[in-house]
C-alpha cells in the first residue's frame, strides 16, 4: 500500500488522511462501547477506580482535542449529579499522577484516530482550569473472558451514566458481551466523551430510555460473531 495504512475503508470517504511515514500505527484505537444498566457490584470486588477529570477544547463533528488528568483517590469520590468536575479537580489536585493531551478523529466501525502524548500534570491542571468543557468519572478495570474492560461511571451532568468499553490492538471481533451491557453505542456520537461534554447525558437520558424501549437493544454485527457471556 505504498507505505500507507488505512484502519478502516470508510476513512477514505471521510477525507481522513492515510498514515504516512511520520505517523504511528499506535495512533489508532480499536474499541467497542456499551451502555450499561445494573452494573454488578460483585464484579468490581475490592478494586479501586481511577479518578479522571478531562476537558475538551475542540469538540465538533466528532473531532476532539482533550486534556486529561487521572489518579487514584482515597476515599473514592462518589459519582452523582452533585459531583462537579472543576470542584473535584481542585479538591483532589494533589492526587493526580498522570496527564495527557489527545487528538481524536471520528469513530468509524469501531476505529478512531487517537494520538495521545503525556504532559506535565501541573500544566494539565492549569489548562483545565482555564478552559474547555470538563467531565468527571471513575474508571474501573476488570478482566472478562480474554478481554480487559474499562467501566466508566460518570458524575456531574452525565450521572448516572455507566459505559463499558473494550479495546484491542486490532478490530474487536468475536467478542463475549456481558449481560450488563444493555445496548451497543460504539458508533453513537452522543456517547463519545466529547459528545457528553457538549451535551450531558442527564439532558437527554429520558428520551434515550424511550428510544431504547421502542427499538430494543442493538449490537453491531460487522465484527464477526458476538458471543453471549
Amino acid at each position: 500500500m505504498d507505505g500507507k495504512w488505512w484502519p478502516h475503508p470508510a476513512y477514505r470517504t471521510m477525507g481522513c488522511m492515510a498514515m504516512n511515514e511520520d505517523e504511528n500505527e499506535d495512533d489508532f484505537e480499536f474499541e467497542r462501547r456499551f451502555f450499561c444498566r445494573n452494573l454488578p457490584r460483585e464484579l468490581l470486588g475490592e478494586s479501586r477506580p481511577t479518578l479522571i477529570v478531562q476537558s475538551y477544547y475542540v469538540h465538533e463533528d466528532n473531532f476532539a482535542l482533550r486534556v486529561r488528568l487521572q489518579g487514584q483517590v482515597d476515599p473514592v469520590v462518589p459519582m452523582t449529579t452533585r459531583t462537579d468536575a472543576l470542584h473535584t479537580l481542585l479538591e483532589e489536585g494533589d492526587h493526580f499522577e498522570a496527564a495527557s493531551m489527545t487528538a481524536k478523529g471520528p469513530s468509524v466501525g469501531g476505529t478512531r484516530y487517537e494520538a495521545e502524548r503525556a504532559i506535565d500534570p501541573g500544566i494539565a491542571l492549569e489548562l483545565i482550569l482555564r478552559g474547555g468543557i470538563p467531565i468527571v468519572k471513575n474508571r474501573y478495570g476488570v478482566w472478562l473472558d480474554e478481554d480487559w474492560w474499562n467501566l466508566d461511571v460518570f458524575g456531574d451532568g452525565n450521572a448516572p451514566l455507566v459505559v463499558a468499553e473494550v479495546e484491542r490492538t486490532g478490530p474487536v471481533t468475536d467478542l463475549t458481551i456481558p449481560d450488563f451491557c444493555a445496548t451497543e453505542i460504539t458508533d453513537d456520537p452522543r456517547f463519545s466523551n466529547d459528545g457528553l461534554a457538549d451535551h450531558p447525558f442527564g439532558d437527554w437520558a429520558t428520551n434515550f430510555d424511550r428510544e431504547l424501549k421502542a427499538s430494543g437493544p442493538r449490537f453491531l454485527t460487522n465484527f464477526d460473531q458476538n458471543r453471549d457471556s
